[in-house]
C-alpha cells in the first residue's frame, strides 16, 4: 500500500511539475552497416524495414531488411553531387535532391527502388542554392532555395516530383539581407496534413520560420528564440499537428556550445517560446515518435518525454539526420556513412 501510494504521489507531481519521469526508458541507436564512408545527411524512414538514405559522394542508399544490408542504387553519373535530402514513398518510389549553386543542384525521381531514375529538375540560376524538399502526399512537394532577388525561392510539383514550377515569389516575405536556409539535415522544410508547410532559417539578425497554409503559395513569418549568426538558426523543424511543433538548431560552428538552440510552439509557429531544459549544443535533427521527441547533431543524441520542455541525453555519437515513421520506427544517419535504427 505505502509503494502504491508512493508512486500515485509520484505520478501527481509529475503531472503537476511537467518533469519527466526518471522511469521512462532511454532509447538505443543500433548501428547498421552501410559499407559506405560518405555524410549521410539526408534520410526518409518507410517502415521499421525499409529506410533510404544519402549524401556526399553522389551515394543513394536503400534498405529493404531492417538494415541488415545497405544498397548503393544512386543515380548513373553523380559522384560528384551532394545529395542532401531524400523523401521516399515505399521501397520502390523516391525522390532525391543534391544541394548546391549552379547545375549542382537536381532533383530525381524513381520509380523501381534505384534501378533507373529519371532527371526531373536541374538548377541554372547560379544564384540558388537548393537546401530541402518535402511532400504532402505521394503527388504534392515543395522544394527549397535561398534568397534570389530578396525572396526564398519556392519549387512545387503536383505529380510525386516528375516535374517541378516556381511558386510565384510574391507570395513570400522579404528576406533578410543574409539570411539563408541549412541543408543540414533535409529537415529546414517541413510539412503536416494536406497544406501546411514551414521552413527555417539563420544567418542574420534573427532565426525565423515561414509558414504557408495553402500548400507553399503564400507565406507568413515569425523570429524564434534561437541563435543567429551566419553559422546558426534553425536547421530543422518537426511538427506533431498542426499546431505542436518544434524547431531546433544553434551553431554548427561550435557544436558543443551551449546557446539558444530550441524553441516549441503551440499556435502553428505564430509564437516560439524556449523549453525549461534545452538540448546542449548543436542540434541538426528532430523527429517525434508518438508522444516522444528525438534530436540529434554531431555531439550526441537527446529525448523529450513531455513534448520538448525537458531533455535527457542518450547516445554521444555523431548523427546529422533522425525520422521516425507514424508507427514509431525511427532511424538516423550521419557522417561517416553510419545509419542507426532505434531498439
Amino acid at each position: 500500500m505505502r509503494k502504491t501510494r508512493l508512486a500515485v504521489l509520484t505520478a501527481a507531481l509529475l503531472a503537476l511539475t511537467g518533469a519527466p519521469a526518471a522511469a521512462d526508458p532511454l532509447p538505443l541507436w543500433q548501428l547498421t552497416p552501410t559499407g559506405v564512408t560518405a555524410q549521410l545527411r539526408g534520410l526518409d524512414a518507410v517502415s521499421a524495414r525499409v529506410a533510404w538514405a544519402s549524401g556526399s559522394k553522389g551515394t543513394v542508399l536503400r534498405t529493404t531488411d531492417g538494415g541488415d544490408s545497405w544498397q548503393q542504387v544512386a543515380p548513373p553519373g553523380t559522384a560528384a553531387l551532394d545529395f542532401r535530402d531524400i523523401e521516399a514513398f515505399d521501397d520502390r518510389r523516391a525522390v532525391v535532391m543534391s544541394a548546391g549553386t549552379g547545375t549542382a543542384a537536381k532533383i530525381y525521381r524513381t520509380d523501381d527502388g534505384g534501378a533507373s531514375w529519371r532527371l526531373s529538375f536541374e538548377n541554372t540560376d547560379e544564384r540558388a542554392f537548393y537546401d530541402c524538399i518535402a511532400f504532402f502526399d505521394h503527388r504534392r512537394g515543395l522544394a527549397m532555395s535561398d534568397p534570389v532577388d530578396g525572396r526564398f525561392r519556392i519549387l512545387s510539383t503536383e505529380d510525386g516530383g516528375r516535374n517541378w514550377a516556381e511558386v510565384p515569389p510574391d507570395g513570400l516575405p522579404p528576406a533578410l539581407p543574409a539570411e539563408a536556409g541549412f541543408a543540414a539535415s533535409g529537415q529546414c522544410l517541413t510539412t503536416e496534413g494536406p497544406k501546411d508547410a514551414w521552413f527555417g532559417t539563420g544567418g542574420d539578425a534573427a532565426a525565423r520560420v515561414f509558414h504557408s497554409r495553402d500548400g507553399g503559395r503564400t507565406w507568413t513569418v515569425s523570429e524564434t528564440p534561437l541563435l543567429s549568426s551566419p553559422s546558426a538558426g534553425v536547421f530543422a523543424l518537426g511538427f506533431r499537428d498542426r499546431l505542436r511543433g518544434v524547431a531546433i538548431g544553434g551553431d554548427y560552428a561550435k557544436p558543443a556550445e551551449p546557446v539558444p538552440a530550441l524553441a516549441l510552439t503551440r499556435d502553428g509557429g505564430r509564437s516560439w517560446e524556449k523549453p525549461a531544459a534545452p538540448p546542449v549544443g548543436y542540434r541538426s535533427g528532430v523527429a517525434w515518435r508518438h508522444h516522444a521527441l528525438l534530436a540529434v547533431g554531431p555531439t550526441g543524441s537527446d529525448v523529450s518525454f513531455d513534448g520538448g520542455r525537458h531533455w535527457r541525453s542518450f547516445d554521444t555519437g555523431s548523427f546529422d539526420s533522425v525520422e521516425c515513421t507514424a508507427r514509431g520506427a525511427c532511424w538516423a544517419s550521419g557522417a561517416g556513412g553510419r545509419v542507426a535504427k532505434l531498439g
